[in-house]
């Protein structure tokens, strides 16, 4: 799959065209929020209004990407959530129990869905097209792309927009955090890895991409395979997914330039990580990205995104200069809570 496209709202200057390395944004707290743009040049402001943040993101990202990729409508819109419109559902279930049950408002239940993103794309621009949404947990952007190949590879769409999203609100904040998620005390996102402990920092984002089956001049990269996994028994188990998804892209851990991995300062959740690090993943730079976005159950978008990102610009910003070499292969891992492993691998067009 081509990326013809892509479009990312996240807790960085990553919408637009800012350079958005030239200036991370620190967090110290328990959470990172997203740097949203100005919705009234992307959407019509008296659509503006009825929108929930959640759909608001998703949609201003779903339509630039298809902006810069000059695609009137896609073939298909493929979404990928856990959490879905988390401030639109709480907001029915609390007028519900306020008001007993009583004249309620069906807007707030009819946008608390989890497909109301691709929805609301569909509907703006007309598309009457293949529209699906992805609700598995931290496998959810992972299947919406897996989703996306196959109809590529079928030959039903020439171009797929894909997204993966999902926010975080008060209320679930605070439920995620009791249940021991997220750190007890503040914490400096810069300074989360080299303060490892309990819990990590909250995340959130909505990145899209406009894949196509065919190469054009301006791809920012292409995505070679996507492959997931569940609640593997041991590292092992791991290494040898790992091998095998290489071995079926005809590739091998040597031949990666740079890996993406999902540390994000909890010692129970990084020691996967740490095993590969000394060993499997020892001889390619390693950015641990969460730091830049967070923790939540679709980061591996955000990730996507970063890969494509740097292999677009041709080398590695996080690298020192003297390190540099030109990217050819990009390998993510991630695991969410140790539940679900995903890999993707993505390479220069």
């Amino acid at each position: 799959m081509y990326i013809r496209a892509a479009s990312n709202i996240s807790p960085q200057n990553t919408f637009g065209n800012q350079r958005f390395l030239s200036e991370l944004a620190g967090y110290t707290g328990d959470g990172l929020t997203c740097i949203e743009p100005e919705y009234k040049t992307l959407i019509d402001p008296k659509l503006i209004r009825r929108m929930s943040r959640i759909i608001k993101m998703g949609v201003a990202a779903g339509m630039d990407c298809l902006h810069q990729a000059g695609i009137n409508a896609p073939d298909a819109i493929i979404t990928g959530t856990a959490y879905g419109c988390l401030e639109d559902t709480n907001t029915f279930l609390t007028k519900m129990v306020q008001q007993n049950e009583d004249a309620l408002s069906p807007t707030a239940f009819i946008q608390s869905t989890h497909n109301t993103i691709s929805a609301q794309i569909a509907l703006l621009l007309q598309c009457h097209q293949y529209n699906n949404t992805f609700v598995n947990g931290g496998a959810s952007f992972e299947n919406a792309l897996l989703d996306a190949m196959m109809l590529l590879y079928e030959g039903e769409a020439a171009n797929v927009l894909v997204g993966g999203i999902d926010e975080i609100t008060t209320n679930s904040h605070a439920i995620l955090k009791r249940i021991g998620l997220y750190r007890r005390e503040p914490v400096s996102n810069f300074d989360l890895l080299n303060t490892p402990g309990k819990g990590t920092m909250a995340g959130e984002g909505s990145a899209f991409f406009m894949l196509s089956r065919e190469a054009s001049d301006n791809d920012w990269a292409k995505i070679d395979g996507v492959s997931s996994f569940y609640k593997p028994r041991n590292t092992a188990e791991i290494k040898q997914q790992i091998g095998i998804f290489l071995q079926s892209q005809n590739a091998n851990i040597h031949e990666i330039d740079l890996i993406l991995t999902g540390n994000n300062g909890d010692l129970k959740n990084d020691a996967v990580y740490e095993q590969l690090l000394k060993y499997d993943f020892a001889n390619a730079p390693v950015i641990n990205y969460k730091a830049l976005c967070g923790e939540y159950p679709t980061s591996s978008a955000f990730a996507t995104w970063l890969a494509a990102h740097e292999i677009k610009a041709g080398g590695c910003s996080f690298v020192p200069e003297s390190d540099q070499t030109s990217l050819k292969k990009v390998l993510i891992y991630n695991h969410y809570q140790n539940i679900h492993h995903s890999l993707i691998l993505l390479s220069a067009c």
